[in-house]
């Protein structure tokens, strides 16, 4: 049984998950195979991004908060998606060079994925189909979900809630605790 709490424009799990995550397989932005087994016992950030959007600039903090906690054991995966207005048109080469020249983006940076619809990616069936855990599609770019060091889903965040929020910064620390 999924138990969710709602805190604004948050929503906690505590759920078996459906899938195991860490079987679902992606690549990474220069097409190696991966998966969130390579991340085992990290805690886990993954954002759907891209680099034509209103939200664009979450890049400076999301990259803010990877340099803070990533000697703790805390990773952010961005996956870059182009399901919402056609917001990352680029090739992986153009989304690396944007990353890295306008945000210093060090964070490791997933290959182009779609996030939702009939080739909505396993990883986000996973964690927004039916039985994942937090059912219902992303909103727009800059989604964010947060993976404890046990492999499981443990906060949504909405994609107007940025890095810098205490409410982020409060969940990622409460998990790298755990």
């Amino acid at each position: 049984m999924l138990h969710r709490i709602v805190i604004p424009s948050i929503v906690f799990a505590a759920s078996a998950c459906a899938a195991d995550l860490a079987t679902i397989p992606f690549k990474d932005i220069s097409g190696k195979e991966t998966s969130l087994k390579d991340y085992k016992g990290k805690v886990v950030l993954v954002v759907n991004v891209a680099s034509k959007c209103g939200n664009t600039p979450q890049y400076k903090p999301l990259e803010a908060m990877y340099e803070k906690y990533k000697d703790k054991g805390f990773v952010i995966l961005g996956f870059p998606c182009n399901d919402f207005g056609g917001q990352e048109p680029g090739t992986a080469a153009e989304i690396q060079t944007f990353c890295k020249s306008t945000y210093a983006v060090n964070f490791p940076l997933m290959e182009k994925i779609h996030v939702k619809g009939a080739e909505q990616h396993p990883l986000y069936a996973a964690l927004t189909g039916p039985e994942g855990a937090f059912p219902g599609d992303v909103k727009w770019n800059f989604g964010k979900f947060l993976i404890g060091k046990d492999g499981k889903p443990i906060a949504r965040f909405e994609p107007k809630t940025t890095a810098d929020l205490s409410d982020v910064s409060a969940a990622v620390e409460k998990a790298l605790a755990d």
